[in-house]
């Protein structure tokens, strides 16, 4: 029986479906028009019969598959033992692209033609649009007549080519730990040839290996990681571990390896490298041990109460604004004020900013949908982002994970109701805040929801959540949870809503109504409550302390910064905030050395640091009448005229740096702040604080009242 590539599609598609699928949505998964998917559908029904299945029409709603389910089995052993006599395009083309970057030498046309059932002419095609995927890797397609084809270029660049294919056609799950099992098994049978041809760049048992080592050392981090990196740097692990079998080494910039040796991540590094050894029975380079430290640097999933005072974190935020405040006069929105957005996008972009420095690429399976669903959305932000972060060339992957956190806010949240609900994502911060914030639009009675990673999903206790929602595949979970996409379509909808009223819904009265009128004692335990009271006390203890403490001065005989400092930290001394006069300004010298503190685009410099000599968290700021002349944190020179000095005790908990952090963002959160934090009023400036912190407070109270 001869079936084409596009009926293969429809049968799997719809095979894959419990419930009708209308044309269209069919056709705009293949990429076609619905006049051909109803002529392809003809054929279909034709094979079907020969199943004993038909396709069952619905007017207005859709197509399904029906019939016995031994038959439906039938049809699915078939379509996967099928030999393809015929490829899709793109199929054909992954195909080629994966036999060139195993292949150590020219590849003959002729042999792909045979292996791929089509003419010399067809090949020729299909690698004349390879180049062009080539070419945004770094690589190029040498073509001789009598020679071949071959791909010429760097090692490190044939490697990002092959993790971005196996990451583009590859399910997660079949890498994730969550599927280990499921692995094992499907390595015994014939998948499809594209399937088999990118698991054939890394033996499947090798990547089962590699995941092992990568999940217990990456559990001793201390930063927790993004899924979606978590991923890349198996694939990435496996590949060299394969490609360095196969005698293909990698090459380093030397000033880069060496200024990565005193790095935690690099330590984290050799731990891994320690192992792959072991196992493997190989010599694994230096070189390869400093790309390993690049992946953890690029995956490193910054918490949303990071000092952002510190490090580079600061410069991404102000870059955070700007590109937060162009996209809002694009859509006609004052987008400024809104926190969740802000901080989404500054833990976002660090370690994306470093990704993109490095060219080390990301996968965006969501991009195409993305591009469908919001296409005008995807174009303000990609200009917003050409303008805000000229100086490198983001790619579409990236645009397109921004394009999540926009979409959350401006899809709107409802917040009501009780029902307690857990989102389990793979694809990052922003697409499992897109997905939350869809669930609670849709379903108001979602007020809690939480959304974690695989990696946090494996060490959690899941009894408290009435509802799970995965985006990925639980394949050896007994949890009963529902299997949706990102974008949450009508149909999942649909799903999400038959289970609430079905299965939710009815429990959660039954148990709201006992303890409404029949016990009127606590359900939470003391210990819990207690714990509470410590939290908010610190965060009031703070807030307290930097308002009741903050001090604005103007100084008129000073010239330089270390003026400024020098009198600044004599006048804490004697307020006895400080133990040592002298450290704490070699401290904050030591934190100048790393790079400017000036504000880009304002008059202001920020001078912060950390010490065991600081009492209690230190604000104030001092203006002078003469603008003196500072690095800013972007590189070049400014003017300041607003000193602000903001100080911690290193052994500042994780509530007193979250309320730093909260402050120094407001420096910079709008033109409105920096004109109040420039106006040199203290009344101004004291009126914005309060109103900011009870702001803050008040959310941090809800949060905890809410868990």
């Amino acid at each position: 029986m001869y079936i084409s590539a596009r009926e293969r599609q429809i049968l799997e598609i719809l095979l894959t479906k419990n419930d009708e699928m209308t044309v269209k949505d069919l056709a705009d998964q293949l990429g076609v028009s619905a006049r051909t998917v109803h002529r392809d559908l003809k054929n279909v029904e034709d094979i079907l019969k020969e199943y004993e299945l038909w396709l069952q029409k619905k007017s207005g709603v859709g197509v399904q598959i029906a019939g016995e389910p031994n038959k439906v089995h039938e049809l699915e052993m078939f379509l996967i033992n099928l030999f393809r006599t015929e490829y899709t395009p793109d199929e054909r083309q992954t195909i080629i692209l994966c036999e060139l970057l195993e292949s150590k030498g020219p590849v003959k046309l002729v042999g792909l033609a045979n292996d791929l059932n089509v003419t010399i002419a067809t090949v020729s095609a299909d690698l004349t649009k390879l180049e062009e995927r080539l070419h945004t890797s770094g690589l190029s397609l040498i073509r001789k007549r009598g020679y071949g084809v071959e791909i010429e270029g760097e090692e490190g660049a044939k490697r990002r080519a092959m993790r971005h294919l196996i990451s583009e056609y590859l399910d997660e799950s079949d890498i994730l730990s969550f599927a280990r099992e499921n692995i094992q098994k499907r390595s015994t049978q014939h998948i499809n040839s594209i399937s088999e041809r990118l698991l054939g760049l890394v033996e499947k048992q090798k990547l089962v290996t590699v995941e092992k080592i990568v999940e217990s050392i990456i559990q001793e981090l201390p930063f927790a990681i993004a899924d979606s990196a978590y991923i890349g740097l198996v694939v990435h692990l496996a590949l060299a571990v394969e490609r360095i079998q196969k005698g293909e080494g990698i090459t380093i910039n030397q000033a880069y390896l060496d200024n990565q040796f005193d790095s935690k991540e690099y330590k984290f590094a050799e731990k891994i490298v320690a192992e792959l050894e072991q196992v493997f029975k190989i010599q694994i380079p230096q070189a390869e041990v400093a790309y390993i430290t690049m992946h953890l640097k690029g995956a490193k999933l910054r918490h949303d109460n990071e000092y952002i005072a510190e490090d580079s974190s600061y410069q991404v935020a102000i870059k955070t604004r700007s590109l937060i405040e162009f996209v809002g006069k694009q859509i006609g929105l004052d987008l400024s004020g809104n926190r969740s957005l802000f901080e989404g996008l500054v833990v976002h972009l660090k370690p994306a900013i470093y990704r993109i420095k490095q060219k080390m690429g990301i996968s965006n399976p969501l991009l195409d949908k993305i591009k469908q669903d919001y296409p005008e959305l995807f174009s303000m932000v990609k200009e917003a982002v050409r303008q805000t972060f000229h100086e490198f060339d983001v790619p579409d992957e990236e645009i397109g994970y921004l394009v999540m956190h926009f979409g959350a806010v401006l899809l709107g949240v409802k917040d009501i109701g009780n029902v307690k609900a857990l989102v389990i994502c793979s694809s990052g911060i922003g697409t499992s805040k897109m997905l939350v914030t869809r669930l609670q639009k849709e379903f108001p009675e979602l007020k809690q929801v939480k959304n974690v990673s695989v990696m946090e999903f494996k060490k959690m206790e899941t009894d408290e959540y009435s509802l799970i929602i995965s985006t990925i595949p639980i394949v050896d979970s007994e949890l009963d949870y529902i299997l949706v996409s990102p974008i949450l379509n009508k149909e999942e909808i649909e799903r999400v809503r038959s289970y609430i009223n079905e299965q939710i819904m009815v429990k959660s009265s039954e148990k709201d109504f006992k303890v409404a009128f029949r016990d009127r004692e606590s359900k939470k335990p003391a210990a819990t409550l207690i714990k509470e009271l410590s939290i908010i006390q610190e965060y009031a203890h703070a807030i307290e302390t930097i308002l009741k403490d903050f001090k604005l001065e103007e100084l008129h005989s000073v010239q330089t910064t270390k003026e400024i400092l020098d009198y600044a930290v004599n006048e804490l001394f004697e307020r006895n905030k400080i133990t040592n006069i002298e450290s704490v300004i070699e401290a904050v010298i030591e934190r100048e050395k790393l790079g400017g503190l000036g504000i880009p685009e304002t008059k202001m410099a920020l001078f912060h640091t950390r010490t065991r000599h600081v009492l209690e968290p230190c604000f104030s700021i001092y203006t002078v009448a003469t603008p003196i002349e500072v690095a800013g944190m972007d590189g070049s020179s400014m003017e300041m005229k607003s000193f602000i000095l903001m100080l911690s005790p290193e052994d500042a908990s994780e509530r007193v740096l979250e309320v730093l952090s909260y402050l120094s963002t407001l420096f910079i959160e709008s033109e409105e702040n920096i004109s109040v934090f420039q106006s040199s009023d203290q009344n101004r400036i004291e009126a914005l604080l309060s109103g900011r912190f009870d702001q803050f407070f008040d959310e941090k109270l809800k949060e905890l009242r809410s868990v």
